[in-house]
């Protein structure tokens, strides 16, 4: 399966964030979109989700050449403040969740299975969210992502303030959930994205370019990157 952008161009008055951007996306890789902050990250994540209209461009999904729109279902989207109804705990919320999508999420499993998947204490699954950390919140907004088994997953600096540990269980998550699936993970720390990724996308001057990692241990890697998000005029 293949997600497809085509000439994606975004504006905001007389300053253009995304311009005619072009790029495609391989089922079962973490793709690191690398920019600086202001780069037009989070507008081409809201642009994907229709959060916001695009002003000309399409995407698609490719699956064995079967061209078709993306569905709501298609996508899952992890800010990176996670976004959760403070007055459910984390047992209601799932439950409510789960009952709304009921008919599209596969393989069902008993509520407190999901919970130690993401490694939630059970003296937290019921207590109200309001009262969780900001790491299990987080997890909260991935555990629905999951559930849900979106086709794209896209992550908005998920793990930017989160601490060491809970840090690396998320990252270790999205290693193993990576399969059938495209995940675009946004960051602006280059040497998180090149421990995670299978790809790096730079976004820059409003345009997505890979980046070829079979050079990684050249000494001048890192400073090519850098010298190409210096360029960005988007900051």
């Amino acid at each position: 399966m293949y997600f497809i952008i085509e000439h994606l161009s975004k504006s905001y008055e007389s300053k253009k964030v995304l311009h005619d951007i072009d790029f495609r996306f391989e089922s079962g890789k973490i793709y690191g979109l690398l920019g600086r902050n202001g780069a037009g990250k989070t507008t081409l994540f809201n642009c994907l989700n229709r959060d916001i209209s695009a002003d000309s461009g399409r995407f698609y999904i490719d699956d064995g050449g079967q061209q078709r729109d993306v569905k709501p279902e298609d996508i899952g989207y992890v800010l990176s403040t996670p976004t959760v109804p403070e007055f459910l705990t984390g047992r209601e919320f799932l439950k409510f969740f789960i009952d709304i999508n009921k008919d599209s999420i596969k393989n069902l499993r008993p509520l407190d299975e999901y919970f130690e998947y993401m490694s939630i204490a059970s003296d937290d699954r019921d207590k109200l969210m309001k009262d969780y950390s900001h790491g299990m919140k987080n997890k909260m907004q991935m555990l629905v992502n999951i559930i849900a088994q979106p086709n794209l997953l896209l992550l908005d600096e998920p793990l930017t303030s989160l601490d060491v540990v809970v840090a690396e269980e998320m990252k270790q998550l999205l290693r193993s959930l990576k399969a059938d699936r495209v995940t675009i993970f946004s960051t602006h720390i280059l040497d998180l994205a090149l421990d995670l990724c299978d790809e790096i996308v730079l976004l820059s001057r409003g345009e997505l370019e890979a980046v070829d990692k079979s050079n990684l241990d050249s000494h001048d890697f890192k400073s090519k990157i850098l010298a190409a998000l210096r360029e960005d005029t988007n900051d």
